[in-house]
């Protein structure tokens, strides 16, 4: 890996109360102009458990739990959280390859809930998705070529006559030489193949990309190419992220604002300077704790929570995280408590912190 990429994923330069709040300000000033591309209201998602035929006796996962964000258009929003938090289960909610059980998703104004199949297919090319794993994400029996242009060719996005001289530009723009178009995904390496998932969700000119831990299951030297290109695609073509990882390190390099999620609910969420220089949930300050340092001089903290996380079809009463935290007071155990923002885009579900 190239030592400027390198720093530039691991090390981030620490912001003073003062420079946060200018960057705020003109954070504001220049998304004024531009318009919320999706906005997501109380949005859950219950999978059904056993076989119970009366619906008062059915029991459910509660996978995604009453989660409401909203994203201005080009920008990432990262979500992170623990395995089984809901994170996945999210991004793919707010496509619909999951049903949805309650709650809105207004994408550019368009409710995705109310869309019939064939209103939702039309939309398709709009909203795309990049999966973990570029191994069983690519059919075999396809060609690099075949795999970037079938939906291309499915939803009339270019002429025929123009086919392949536009998925050759494509594979390009992905660093991807257009002489890999008819090479099958064996041939290549992971980095490679996530490149080609890259470029099948970029071909059809998306606005919105759902990034489901799209560096996860690469090797280390390889993650910072990934993201780098993604920062140089969401320049180039003004695409918006929602990218999903349980890497804080990778979440910090590329996200403008930052969600935390535990066990199918929002616990924090703000800007990215606010969730890093001033964690306010004792669960974001457990996770940035874990986050290494590259300096082998360097002490930190850590925060070691205790148990494992709670079944989320039987999740404590109260506030979730109080059976882990280790600043759990009685009102916890009992009530809920509600998301509030404290400061400009940043806010928590504490007792901690004053509730209405």
């Amino acid at each position: 890996m190239p030592k400027n990429e390198n720093n530039e994923l691991n090390n981030t330069p620490t912001k003073n109360n003062a420079l946060k709040k200018n960057q705020t300000k003109e954070r504001t000033s220049k998304e004024g102009s531009k318009r919320e591309i999706l906005v997501v209201k109380d949005l859950k998602k219950y999978f059904p458990m056993g076989s119970a035929w009366i619906e008062k006796n059915k029991s459910y996962v509660k996978a995604v739990d009453g989660v409401s964000f909203s994203i201005t258009e080009g920008k990432t929003l990262g979500v992170v959280g623990e395995s089984g938090c809901g994170k996945t289960t999210l991004g793919r909610t707010i496509l619909r390859l999951y049903s949805i059980t309650g709650g809105s998703v207004m994408y550019d104004g368009i409710d995705i809930r109310q869309l019939s199949r064939r209103e939702l297919t039309k939309l398709r090319p709009k909203i795309q998705i990049i999966f973990q794993d570029p191994y069983s994400s690519l059919s075999p029996r396809m060609t690099i070529g075949e795999i970037i242009g079938e939906a291309v060719r499915e939803h009339k996005i270019v002429p025929p006559e123009e086919f392949r001289d536009y998925i050759a530009s494509v594979m390009e723009s992905c660093g991807l030489p257009s002489y890999y178009y008819s090479r099958y995904p064996h041939e290549f390496s992971g980095g490679q193949r996530q490149r080609v998932c890259i470029a099948r969700a970029l071909a059809l000119k998306p606005d919105l990309i759902v990034c489901d831990e799209p560096v996860s299951a690469l090797d280390v030297s390889i993650q910072a190419q990934i993201i780098n290109l993604l920062v140089e695609l969401q320049k180039k073509f003004g695409i918006t992220y929602i990218f999903i990882s349980h890497d804080l390190s990778v979440v910090e390099y590329i996200s403008d604002e930052i969600m935390v999620m535990y066990l199918g609910s929002v616990v924090e969420q703000g800007y990215r300077e606010h969730i890093f220089d001033n964690p306010m949930h004792p669960y974001t300050e457990a996770l940035l704790s874990a986050i290494p340092i590259p300096d082998p001089e360097a002490k930190k903290t850590r925060i070691i929570l205790e148990g494992d996380i709670p079944s989320p079809a039987n999740p404590p009463k109260g506030c979730k995280f109080h059976t882990r935290c280790s600043k759990c007071m009685e009102i916890c155990k009992t009530v809920n408590p509600v998301f509030k923002e404290y400061e400009e885009g940043h806010g928590v579900a504490c007792h901690l912190y004053p509730q209405e």
